[in-house]
């Protein structure tokens, strides 16, 4: 046993220090990034966020709406092969859509089939796991990355720079960092593992970068600021959940409770997710995620609106006028205190 004495740090722990600035309106600023991923060799341009794998979020009618905005979609792997290969083959040229899987053999060979059936279609593939430090995958991001070396593939997830290198060195072109920010995971309280995300970020962009691989910083965004805090600690990417969950693009049930529609909304590794997918929780685990009921949000533009003004708006704050230079301009401040919640929180 040993204790790490160095601080580290969550969203809720700093704040960004405004620096002097050139830019006379957010319109000025551009937040789009362009990539060339260090083993596919493709070329990336877009809005650097994401919307999260999640059965509840990561649908095919999210994919549709975040594009309207340059923005990508993480699909979930529950979607049928038919379905999944009739979405990529009408897929537009450029389109930016990531096919999701797990690490099983059932998980690779479902993949092979649609992957056959779309002609090319698919080319950015998320392989996602709680826990990105086994053998097993590593040994499965080998296999995927000999079989398919021109796919872009973002791996995680993972929190420490060392095994972002790893990763980056194994072939993912992206790495997902985050073990238990979620706003339905309960990943730290059952386990005790994780990591303050804000540092995870911080030390796996480092790592990343030093080998020209990038990170996805996946999870604890609550709210536009974060994104900022996030990409000013040096994540090339930020992946969403609980910020997009319950608006009409998402696959939450619809309940009425006391006259208003509310949608569930869950996470991945919750006992509502492995009764829906998996026949229920298994006899040698225990469900680390919660599930919760949202009001329901109307669609999804206003809530893209609201984060990617917030970003633009702290892009002026510290005079950065492209995304890229964010990170570059950023000092963190640690505060004891975020807001002034004298009539609560909005």
């Amino acid at each position: 046993m040993r204790i790490e004495e160095e601080l580290k740090l969550d969203f809720q722990d700093v704040l960004i220090r405004p620096k002097r600035s050139t830019l006379t309106s957010r319109s000025e600023v551009d937040i789009s990034r362009e990539f060339v991923f260090r083993h596919s060799g493709r070329s990336y341009t877009g809005v650097p966020i994401f919307a999260a794998n999640m059965d509840t979020v990561g649908t095919f009618e999210m994919a549709r709406a975040l594009a309207r905005h340059g923005m990508a979609t993480a699909l979930h792997k529950h979607y049928a092969e038919d379905a999944l290969a009739a979405f990529f083959i009408a897929l537009p040229a450029g389109a930016t859509v990531f096919y999701s899987m797990g690490i099983t053999s059932e998980d690779y060979e479902k993949f092979r089939r649609v992957e056959a059936r779309c002609g090319g279609a698919i080319t950015m593939v998320c392989v996602d796991v709680a826990n990105g430090y086994t053998k097993a995958f590593v040994d499965f991001l080998h296999k995927l990355r000999g079989a398919y070396p021109k796919i872009t593939i973002m791996a995680g997830n993972v929190v420490t720079g060392e095994m972002a290198e790893e990763l980056i060195l194994d072939g993912a072109d992206i790495v997902k960092v985050g073990i238990g920010p979620g706003s339905v995971c309960t990943t730290r309280k059952m386990t005790g593992v994780g990591y303050p995300q804000l540092s995870a970020i911080i030390e796996c962009a480092d790592a990343a970068h030093g080998l020209g691989g990038l990170i996805c910083a996946d999870g604890g965004c609550t709210s536009a600021g974060d994104l900022a805090k996030a990409f000013g600690g040096g994540a090339d990417f930020v992946m969403l959940g609980g910020m997009l969950a319950g608006h009409d693009e998402c696959m939450g049930e619809v309940i009425e409770r006391d006259g208003e529609r509310k949608m569930r909304f869950y996470g991945m590794s919750s006992r509502a997710a492995m009764d829906l997918h998996s026949g229920g929780v298994a006899h040698y685990r225990a469900s680390e995620g919660k599930e919760v009921l949202l009001d329901c949000r109307g669609p999804v533009e206003a809530t893209v609106q609201e984060i990617l003004g917030g970003v633009r708006s702290a892009c002026t704050y510290v005079g950065a006028r492209k995304l890229k230079e964010l990170s570059k301009r950023t000092t963190f401040v640690r505060v004891a205190r975020q807001l002034n919640e004298v009539f609560g929180q909005s």
